[in-house]
């Protein structure tokens, strides 16, 4: 292991992507109620809600039980195949930065802390919302299906993030906006900072809430591991 950095013991930040730095959750939303009509019926808000922070697999197998299509590993795969290459044109674009995100990202930086990015989403589609993030604020990423299946709420994720870094998770501040993130770094031991977006996130044993990032910097997040 590394030895902590001289930010009050913060080890590092590790940061969701998804409705945390960006507001992509808006673009998942378009992509996600085409492919219900694709396969023939809808998506209510209250299954979509439920998606924030799921995995491709998991997404695909609510959207076919959902529209009454038979759940099949071919029809898992072709739908998720389908909903990637609806996201990839919209994640083409720029992504628009949740409040304060960015600002957040350089202060951590400029502090000398490292970061990692922490994400659902896979390798691909990430890439393409990093020519928007920036590349240049991570020392590593750790993608949606780069965990052998266990994604979040499992806390592998963050364990990987943590282990690549050479830090122990305990001394790390992850930043998350949903309930399977928040619940995958709290069990990895990380303390959480909650930045509800789109859904209600519950408290829990090693969570503060924030409703916005702004103002956000190193010794913001370093404070956190007292208050919990």
């Amino acid at each position: 292991m590394t030895a902590p950095s001289s930010s009050d013991g913060l080890a590092a930040v590790l940061w969701d992507m998804d409705g945390t730095l960006v507001d992509s959750e808006k673009l998942w939303d378009v992509a996600l109620y085409e492919a219900a009509e694709m396969l023939g019926g809808r998506l209510s808000e209250e299954i979509r809600l439920t998606l924030v922070g799921s995995n491709m697999d998991a997404t695909s197998t609510v959207l076919l039980e959902a529209t009454g299509r038979p759940v099949t590993p071919e029809s898992v795969a072709e739908t998720g195949e389908w909903i990637r290459r609806r996201t990839a044109g919209l994640f083409d674009d720029a992504l628009p930065w949740r409040p304060g995100a960015r600002e957040a990202l350089a202060a951590v930086k400029a502090a000398g802390v490292p970061s990692a990015l922490v994400t659902s989403t896979e390798r691909a589609l990430t890439e393409l919302a990093l020519n928007t993030i920036g590349r240049e604020f991570f020392a590593v990423t750790v993608c949606g299906d780069e965990v052998d299946g266990l994604n979040k709420p499992h806390p592998r994720p963050y364990l990987k993030a943590a282990e690549l870094l050479g830090v122990p998770a305990e001394q790390c501040v992850a930043v998350e906006d949903s309930p399977p993130g928040a619940e995958s770094a709290e069990s990895a031991g990380c303390t959480v900072l909650v930045v509800p977006n789109d859904v209600d996130v519950p408290p829990g044993e090693r969570r503060v809430f924030r409703g916005s990032l702004v103002g956000v910097d190193a010794a913001t997040l370093a404070g956190l591991r007292s208050l919990v």
